[in-house]
């Protein structure tokens, strides 16, 4: 599984909010911390985005050849199917013509 920038982004909030926190705590200086803890929460979500972002990503790598053959198959059953249509109404149009020959003959 590959890691995903959102992830990358997150663990970096997360691991400077709680510098951030630490030293706002360590001085007293409440809003420090407090953005420091606001920090960690955003890398917290990104990190979360991350992994959705990730799972998606694995779920279309895992079924993509699966839906590629299913498209290759509807394509051959469409295009088999017009030609078995073209061929019908050539055989009609034939029967048609060749009627009309004996009629006039």
């Amino acid at each position: 599984m590959t890691t995903s920038n959102s992830t990358i982004k997150g663990k970096y909030n997360e691991a400077a909010g709680k510098i951030k926190q630490g030293v706002g705590e360590a001085i007293n200086d409440q809003s420090l911390a407090n953005k420091g803890a606001a920090q960690q929460v955003k890398g917290h979500a990104e990190q979360a985005w991350g992994s959705v972002k990730e799972a998606a990503q694995e779920t279309k790598n895992r079924k993509q050849p699966t839906a590629e053959q299913k498209a290759h198959d509807v394509r051959e059953s469409v295009t088999s199917t017009a030609q078995n249509a073209k061929e019908h109404v050539q055989a009609g149009v034939d029967k048609f013509l060749n009627r009309d020959k004996k009629s006039a003959a």
